[in-house]
């Protein structure tokens, strides 16, 4: 089956959106494997706030093969206004990524996040597991856009 062409997934972000609400510790639950997160299991992204009002981020896994935990700390800035849940996210400045919240449901414990390009996806919870309707209904939309989510990692949580 011909895969669609990526849409802007930046055009697909969620507003209006509250980057206080959406700041925690976020669990990985699936994602679009690349070199970065390459054998991790135990994943999470932890959002929270630096002096300059950009978005300090923490990104942590335990690598099964090395059994060595990794973590990445980052910034994060919107790219338009802060109503709009896109953001450019850097590990290595000067260079930025998109990252785009597409999906999230009201009580902000689920989100489904892609990056640049049909290369890049992530469904979070607040909690290790997510039910499976809000996992079907992403699934759907992942689908929708174009994501071949039949290549989605499915992380592990099994490690404190």
């Amino acid at each position: 089956m011909e895969r669609k062409k990526h849409p802007d997934l930046g055009s697909k972000a969620i507003s209006p959106f509250n980057v206080k609400k959406y700041s925690g510790t976020w669990y990985e639950i699936a994602r679009m494997d690349f070199r970065f997160e390459r054998n991790l299991n135990n994943t999470t992204a932890h959002y929270s706030f630096n002096d300059d009002g950009n978005v300090r981020v923490v990104n942590r896994g335990y690598n099964y093969f090395t059994n060595v935990w990794k973590q990445a700390v980052g910034r994060a800035k919107f790219a338009g206004d802060d109503n709009t849940a896109k953001l450019k996210v850097s590990f290595f400045r000067p260079f930025y990524s998109s990252y785009n919240v597409i999906a999230l449901d009201d009580e902000y414990t689920a989100a489904l996040v892609a990056g640049k390009n049909l290369k890049y996806l992530w469904i979070l919870s607040r909690e290790t597991s997510l039910s499976p309707d809000i996992k079907q209904k992403y699934l759907d939309y992942a689908d929708e856009l174009g994501f071949d989510t039949a290549k989605l990692v499915w992380v592990e949580h099994d490690k404190q």
